[in-house]
């Protein structure tokens, strides 16, 4: 089966090869082309996030990072005190409020702050956010601030990255201090201090704070402020700076923009852009580069470099983000009022609230989860995510993780030939319709469980909307051509075997889709050979009247041809008189010894009904042998350019016709093989003739004469066979003496018997000659 599934494979990809490799090549390139232009992007989008979801989802919490969340409980809590709405007002707070918050993370050893908001509008007392700036130099705390970009903001100078950053710093007011005690008294506890002078910056200098070195080594520049991986910017952005007095105290400030996609999910980073003027670097880079000592962001190829540490990013120098779940379950969330009540008790040395340990050397991400704080955006885990999720994991692949970078295009393109050919080969060759309904969807599952173990193992995005597409379009290419062929199939089918089948048989086979391989195969079949006795004296009589000779011989001819196509046989050929009828092949048929068996009995019946009607009307008689085989033979279509046929070759024909000739020297109409005998024995009634050696064949082979269907045979016939195998066992022995005796009772009461009257004849002439060498075994000539 296996052998026959893999000639099958070859076969048609041999006749139809070129245009597998044509339909797989035009649906990789229709789909490459709608990748270009855009037209799978939002269904890339939905692929990539469910295998995102579904692969890389439920990691660990992450043990470097930790969110202090500005979440609807703390604004509660503050909104509910009369003493911290003094403080601290309502949202957005004082920057008083931010001094406390950074005094306690310095105090629980946070590693650094990153702060995913801006400050770019001054308060009205300015001495605020001088309190601030005075706090964050005091305690050292590396503090990091984001920044804001708009198409109305001022450009910024160039910056002179090498000069240092020129500050003139007043004094400051100092911090801010904590009530005697945690009841929060209505009297305002806090001192207030003089009002200092805000810091002076230049436009070079600011330029210097705010720029950060980057650069791509082959000298392509970066991409510009708010240019979205789905189109470029309407119009020109630049930074907005915080105000001048939080300027000089943060380390340092980074882009805060959102880097959507166009459907408004974030999966990406591009880490840094330009205005055309300067380079500026997204908060949690410009965080890393002081962590890791980088003076520059470069990128070479597919590399991102800080300092001596390196990670895979795309050509463009963007990177998908392996969030590794929702924020809820990759990061311990600190609610920002649980970090606020835990500064009142510090300074008033009282217990803490929190575990001693969860800053310490953690970089904290502070931000909003609230949804009331407008910072609310997709990604691929929630259509309803705080933004900060998006920083925290950059920050925590930067210290400890990778990135996810887009496959290279000849891996996308080569899959997707791959996957179009595949499908394109599976269906043009199988043509097995279960199997056309399950591919298109064991595709698209196939493709997602590549891509999720892609993204998982090796962190890579490949394409799967664009495989997804050339094999589906590939399938119903193939499906259409498959369409195309069946129907020539199955009109040269019908137009090649109506004449030779019958016709609701022809139909059937086509219905099934049991269509013959017309270019040949090996299959076990039964033949049949039937000739008339004596047809060259017959044909002498009609010398002077052919198409006398021409209608008998149809009439004949017809008779026999319908009683084999009743029993589902498929006409092979006429030989003059003879007639070659094929069981088992075009069409499949189980039971094809069977149905050899029954259209030879009943052409047998019906030319003996022909016999008398053709004396009646003094026609000469058809008295016909058949031979019957089954065995393997090599069927299909045969011939030359000019004329081909559908026939068998093979040594099953070869017998069958053997077989035939046969029955003159036994005396019997109908001869079957041994193989014939083996699968129809439980249908019909046999006489053993003997056991003959076919010319060219050293081995010995048993053949029978049939004579009637299983349960049929007279009780007269049946004593004449019982006495015939008696003679024949004794023949075998030699014992030639009491076959003869045998044989000459059962031939005075049966005189009409061939085959005692053969064998009888065979025993008395080696009684007169005994053979010098005998081995029971009769030679079938030529």
């Amino acid at each position: 089966m296996a052998g026959e599934t893999w000639k099958l494979i070859q076969e048609r990809w041999r006749h139809h090869g070129r245009a597998m490799l044509g339909i797989a090549l035009a649906a990789t390139l229709i789909a490459w082309a709608c990748e270009e232009a855009k037209v799978l992007e939002s269904t890339e989008h939905i692929a990539y996030d469910e295998a995102l979801v579904r692969f890389t989802g439920g990691r660990k919490e992450s043990k470097q990072v930790v969110v202090v969340a500005i979440d609807q409980d703390s604004i509660d809590e503050i909104s509910q005190n009369a003493q911290l709405q003094i403080n601290f007002g309502n949202w957005p707070y004082t920057r008083t409020l931010w001094a406390s918050i950074a005094q306690e993370l310095k105090a629980q050893g946070a590693r650094a702050v990153l702060f995913d908001a801006v400050m770019d509008e001054r308060t009205a007392d300015e001495s605020v956010d001088l309190g601030f700036a005075q706090v964050l130099r005091e305690t050292g705390l590396p503090f990091y601030l984001g920044m804001s970009t708009s198409e109305s903001a001022k450009r910024i100078v160039h910056a002179d990255l090498q000069a240092p950053v020129p500050l003139t710093v007043p004094e400051a007011a100092p911090a801010a201090s904590p009530p005697e005690d945690d009841s929060f008294p209505e009297e305002e506890e806090f001192k207030e201090a003089p009002a200092p002078a805000t810091p002076v910056l230049t436009p070079g200098a600011l330029a210097r704070a705010l720029a950060f070195p980057a650069r791509r080594a082959e000298g392509e520049p970066l991409p510009r402020i708010g240019q979205m991986p789905s189109k470029p910017p309407p119009k020109p952005r630049y930074p907005v700076p915080p105000t001048p007095a939080l300027v000089s105290a943060v380390n340092g400030v980074g882009l805060v923009d959102m880097e959507a996609d166009g459907d408004g999910s974030m999966r990406r980073t591009r880490f840094a852009y330009t205005d055309g003027t300067n380079t500026y670097v997204t908060l949690p880079v410009r965080m890393m580069a002081d962590l890791l000592g980088a003076k520059e962001v470069v990128f070479s190829g597919r590399t991102l470099r800080l300092g001596e540490h390196t990670w895979h990013v795309d050509p463009d120098g963007s990177a998908a983000l392996d969030y590794g779940g929702p924020l809820e379950k990759r990061f311990v969330a600190v609610s920002l009022f649980d970090v606020l009540n835990d500064w009142i008790h510090r300074s008033k040395g009282e217990k803490l609230d929190l575990a001693a340990d969860i800053f310490q050397d953690k970089v904290v991400v502070i931000g909003g989860t609230a949804v009331g704080l407008n910072d609310i955006k997709a990604t691929p885990f929630s259509a309803a995510e705080p933004g900060l999720v998006k920083q925290a994991t950059v920050v925590d692949t930067l210290l400890s993780g990778t990135f996810i970078t887009r496959a290279p295009l000849a891996v996308d393109l080569g899959l997707t030939f791959f996957v179009a050919l595949v499908s394109v080969v599976l269906l043009m060759t199988a043509r097995w319709t279960p199997l056309e309904v399950a591919w298109p969807v064991a595709l698209i599952l196939g493709l997602h469980v590549l891509t999720g173990l892609l993204l998982k193992t090796a962190h890579t995005h490949v394409l799967m909307a664009m495989p997804a597409l050339a094999g589906v379009g590939a399938s119903v290419a193939a499906l259409a051509f498959n369409h195309l062929v069946a129907n020539r199939e199955t009109q040269f089918i019908r137009q090649a075997f109506h004449r030779f089948m019958e016709p609701k048989l022809v139909e059937q086979m086509i219905r099934s889709r049991q269509l013959p391989r017309l270019d040949g195969e090996n299959k076990e079949i039964t033949a049949f050979f039937s000739d008339i006795r004596g047809f060259s004296t017959f044909s002498e009589r009609f010398k002077e009247d052919p198409r006398q000779l021409v209608r008998i011989l149809n009439t004949y001819l017809t008779t026999v041809s319908g009683a084999l196509l009743r029993e589902g046989g498929c006409l092979d050929k006429y030989i003059g008189d003879a007639v070659v009828c094929l069981f088992g092949a075009p069409m499949a048929q189980e039971d094809h010894a069977v149905r050899a068996c029954r259209g030879a009995l009943a052409a047998k019946a019906a030319v003996e009904v022909l016999r008398v009607d053709f004396r009646e009307k003094g026609f000469p008689d058809v008295y016909t042998r058949i031979g019957v085989n089954s065995a393997v033979n090599f069927v299909g279509n045969f011939g030359s350019d000019q004329l081909f046929s559908y026939t068998a070759i093979g040594d099953g024909m070869n017998l069958a016709a053997r077989l035939e000739g046969a029955n003159k020297a036994y005396g019997s109409v109908i001869m079957i093989g041994p193989r014939t005998y083996e699968l129809a024995h439980e249908h019909i009634e046999v006489r053993e003739l003997d056991r003959v050696r076919v010319a060219g064949k050293t081995e010995a082979v048993t053949v029978y004469e049939l004579l009637a269907l299983k349960g049929q045979l007279d009780a007269s016939t049946r004593h004449t066979v019982a006495r015939y195998h008696e003679a024949l066992g004794l023949y075998r022995e030699a014992r030639f003496a009491e076959a003869v005796k045998v044989l000459e009772a059962e031939a005075a009461r049966s005189p009409e018997d061939g085959p005692t009257a053969k064998l009888l004849e065979r025993c008395l002439e080696y009684l007169e000659a005994p053979p010098e060498k005998f081995d029971g075994v009769a030679n079938l000539e030529k």
